[in-house]
């Protein structure tokens, strides 16, 4: 889960140089089910039924996503910066498809086993197409600060552990063994469903965006649905709280900080080292938290998570909040919100714009002082919140008495007035309209899925590849359709990717559920 990535990104990533095709759908029936039992409580009865118009019969009764995202899991994926190894994956994934007599084609991108994989199920009518957007690459790993082999889909604790457990291919699991279940099942749409597994969504020249214009008739659609909202639980870490969807990303920009001083050999010390300027630098803006603000997306949202939480307490301060008549009120009462949220840095992401400094570059010998140390910080703003160009001027602002030079990392051949003017029309891109028969089947979904819990419109703090959808003004959704805990959420991208068994088994029956809604 990231967005876009800039040429000048990707060349500081690579500055840190940091099976064959399945066997049908045998590979993912329920071996590693214990109990025997249906994941799935949909509206219509399992069977084992022709596929309308094919004369074959998918055995996806009891198709179990477990199996399948222990196997997804199993391909290495990672992408450092200039997308991943992504053609088994997809050849997986088409092995699903062709047994379930699903038409699906793989894609090549310029980039040698970096490929997307294009599904689509025919639907009886005309009607205007669902496609589900589900990437197949991930961040990297840091192996030796994993409990378990990142790559081996390791069930412990309940939970599974893996990279792309969480982000995002878990969703991806719950996604196509749901669709799989429905086609088992004899099952008909009324109209088509496209299910497109995208390459280069983590970085890479050839994502959604070079997909889009080399193939748009493909992907031309109605709705989109993606990753996105968080299905958050109460104080126990499992009873769900909050079901959310995602109609609006946040926006995405990159500052680069510099700081000069005298090069000199490192038997003698200077007072002005650039390492140490921009140290205390990046140590002033880490304590910084821009202005909080709310809109009317993260208004809903909060209220209800108010109306959700069990927590009296932290209830009457979300409240209190939202009742805030000045900015200083705002300020406080967010304070407490993020103090007293089982989801702080999710929380606080969604009250402010963010910095988060993720690569450094000083130096080239041990017996050498450098004259230039660069720290790259990644920034997500909220739209119709504080401008991107606002936060830049602030942070100019603090660096300009240290000696500090902030530039916004534009993409290459863009002027830095031409990007913020870039920023601002996407700072001021609407929410996601949610009168489409794709939202109200997520609303229906949550419903029954999770009849106890509160479910809402959000913003996602982070950002997906919905970016040629939004150009042609497709409304584009996000969920994870599990219920995660804190601690899983901070391990997304991060050291020991997980989440629960249960979860993941109750996200695929809502993920049945939305396309139920969708039944001829």
């Amino acid at each position: 889960m990231t967005d876009d990535i800039d040429h000048t990104s990707r060349k500081l990533l690579n500055r840190r140089g940091f099976l064959a095709r399945a066997g049908g759908m045998a590979a993912v029936v329920a071996a590693g089910v214990a109990s025997g039992e249906t994941l799935f409580a949909g509206d219509h009865t399992a069977s084992a039924a022709p596929l309308p118009g094919t004369g074959k019969v998918a055995a996806t009764a009891d198709t179990d996503p477990l199996a399948l995202l222990k196997k997804m899991i199993g391909f290495d994926t990672q992408n450092f910066g200039e997308g991943g190894k992504t053609k088994p994956y997809a050849e997986m994934v088409k092995g699903l498809w062709d047994a379930a007599g699903v038409s699906s084609e793989i894609i090549p991108t310029p980039q040698p086993d970096n490929v997307h994989l294009l599904a689509r199920i025919k639907g009886t009518t005309s009607a205007a197409p669902v496609l589900l957007l589900g990437h197949s690459d991930v961040v990297p790993v840091e192996k030796d600060h994993w409990s378990v082999g990142p790559f081996a889909g390791v069930v412990k604790d309940g939970q599974i552990w893996g990279r792309g457990a969480l982000d995002m291919k878990g969703t991806n699991s719950a996604t196509i063994s749901a669709l799989l279940r429905h086609l088992g099942e004899g099952g008909k749409f009324e109209r088509d469903i496209i299910v497109l597994t995208d390459c280069d969504e983590e970085a890479g020249e050839y994502g959604s965006s070079w997909l889009a214009k080399n193939h748009w008739d493909k992907l031309d659609c109605g709705m989109v649905l993606t990753e996105g909202g968080w299905f958050i639980a109460q104080s126990d870490q499992t009873t769900p709280m909050l079901i959310t969807v995602t109609r609006q990303d946040k926006v995405y920009f990159n500052l680069d900080l510099y700081a000069d001083g005298t090069a000199t050999h490192s038997s003698k010390p200077m007072p002005d080292s650039s390492v140490v300027a921009l140290s205390r630098g990046v140590a002033e803006l880490g304590e910084y938290d821009a202005p909080v603000h709310l809109t009317d997306v993260t208004r809903e949202y909060f209220k209800a998570l108010a109306d959700a939480t069990k927590d009296r307490r932290w209830e009457r301060a979300i409240r209190m909040m939202l009742r805030s008549h000045n900015q200083h009120q705002l300020e406080r009462t967010a304070a407490l919100v993020v103090k007293g949220s089982d989801y702080p840095y999710l929380h606080k992401a969604l009250l402010h714009t963010t910095a988060a400094y993720v690569i450094e570059d000083a130096g080239y010998k041990e017996n050498v002082i450098p004259s230039e140390a660069h720290v790259r910080v990644n920034c997500r703003g909220i739209p119709g919140g504080e401008k991107p160009r606002d936060f830049l001027a602030t942070v100019r602002a603090k660096m300009k008495h240290r000696g500090i030079t902030v530039k916004l990392a534009a993409p290459d051949g863009v002027s830095e007035a031409d990007y913020l003017d870039q920023l601002d029309e996407t700072w001021a891109t609407p929410p996601a309209d949610i009168d489409t028969p794709l939202y109200q089947a997520i609303s229906k979904a949550s419903a029954q899925t999770y009849p106890d819990a509160v479910f809402a419109p959000a913003l996602f703090e982070a950002g997906t590849s919905l970016g040629p959808w939004r150009d042609h003004d497709i409304p584009g959704y996000g969920v994870y359709p599990y219920v995660i805990d804190n601690d899983q959420l901070v391990a997304m991208h991060g050291n020991n990717e997980r989440i629960y068994v249960d979860a993941l088994q109750k996200g695929t029956d809502f993920m049945y559920r939305v396309f139920d809604r969708f039944r001829a």
